[in-house]
């Protein structure tokens, strides 16, 4: 993952991500990474709950 944090908070998912931070052009080009979970991944202690993240600004 790249600049996500997730945990559980009782039932309730909390993700944190630092928007000030980016990791360059996406595979496009159109747009800027700024946080991403590349790919579909289990969340925290629920392996059956699947997440797939992707934050981005224009470029």
């Amino acid at each position: 993952m790249k600049n996500v944090e997730m945990k559980m908070n009782g039932d309730t998912l909390v993700i944190t991500v630092d928007i000030s931070k980016d990791f360059g052009p996406s595979k496009s080009g159109k747009s800027i990474t700024i946080a991403s979970t590349e790919g579909n991944i289990s969340l925290p202690d629920h392996d059956d709950i699947k997440i797939g993240l992707n934050i981005y600004r224009k470029k």
